[in-house]
């Protein structure tokens, strides 16, 4: 009998652990009841009936991304390349996602690559190179319509790679060198040139500066030479003016005349212009000094000079 109530229990114990969910975060549980679709588990615990109750599928709700690897398509020039997809989406629908389709993955997979046919046929093969975000922008609004029924929501679709064939490879290469050339030369022509302008500059602003500094000595020159000679005539005036001043008789101008031609009979000069006015005093001076007894003295010797 006690084996039975144990058994009891541990039927009851099994059958409430089986019965228990934990549903964690970012996930929902599809639950069927007897085969048929009952109700979906969000996050957090839940309580099903043994046996009765089943979870279908434990979906994701977080956003996904599917890289699908590299499909051959052809272009409109019939150039045929490789490319691959990556599609970011999310389960809006985890009962559609569930019931929708049989492998909706695949199914999103191959939907991508007849899309990506159809798109890249309509273009050429510079274009396909050219148009990556408008051919994205396409395939996302056609995926995201046409997975509606499957309870996918298609976020953003982008080109991974786009491997066209060798040979245009290596002509692409050789242009994109040749442009990369191109745009080396420009640059030191340009470089070049603005050295140029530079130098051309710099000399002009130094002829400047030179004729500025040539200019303000000149005129400090100018200025130099009008106030010596400012002064030159002020000390000749107040010395005029201080002889004026002292009343100077008629003697003493004589002996200064007489002191300035002793000076220029002292110099090299051959011939002297006496002023009739000093040779006059100097007779007189002579006829005092002889009278006064200084005979041997040597009187001024007018066969030299002549009278002006």
């Amino acid at each position: 009998m006690n084996g039975i109530v144990i058994a009891i229990v541990v039927l009851l114990l099994v059958l409430i652990g089986l019965g228990i969910r934990i549903v964690p975060q970012g996930y929902v549980f599809v639950i069927e009841r007897l085969g048929r679709y009952h109700q979906t588990l969000g996050p957090g615990f839940h309580v099903i009936i043994p046996v009765i109750d089943r979870v279908s599928k434990k979906v994701s709700l977080k956003e996904q991304v599917a890289d699908f690897p590299p499909q051959d398509v052809i272009t409109k020039d019939n150039v045929i390349m490789k490319i691959d997809t990556v599609v970011y989406f999310k389960v809006q629908d985890p009962k559609l996602y569930a019931y929708g389709a049989e492998r909706p993955i695949l199914a999103l997979e191959n939907l991508t690559a007849t899309t990506l046919r159809n798109l890249v046929g309509e273009l050429e093969l510079d274009q396909t190179l050219t148009s990556r975000d408008s051919i994205n922008a396409r395939m996302q609004g056609i995926l995201d319509e046409a997975t509606d029924p499957w309870g996918i929501k298609v976020g953003r679709v982008e080109l991974k790679n786009i491997i066209p064939p060798e040979e245009i490879q290596r002509s692409m290469e050789k242009q994109m060198k040749a442009e990369r050339d191109r745009r080396e030369t420009l640059l030191e022509a340009e470089g070049h040139k603005q050295a140029s302008i530079t130098r051309a500059e710099g000399d002009k602003q130094a002829l400047v500066l030179k004729a500025e500094a040539e200019r303000d000595a000149a005129i400090a020159r100018a200025t130099g030479q009008a106030e010596s000679i400012r002064l030159v005539y002020e000390a000749e005036a107040k010395g005029i003016e201080m002889l004026k001043n002292a009343s100077i008789d008629e003697k003493v101008l004589q002996i200064k005349k007489l002191e300035a031609l002793e000076k220029m009979g002292n110099g090299r000069a051959t011939k002297i212009v006496v002023p009739t006015d000093l040779a006059q005093a100097a007779s007189d001076l002579t006829f005092k000094t002889e009278m006064l007894g200084f005979g041997n003295n040597t009187p001024i010797e007018n066969s030299d000079t002549e009278n002006a």
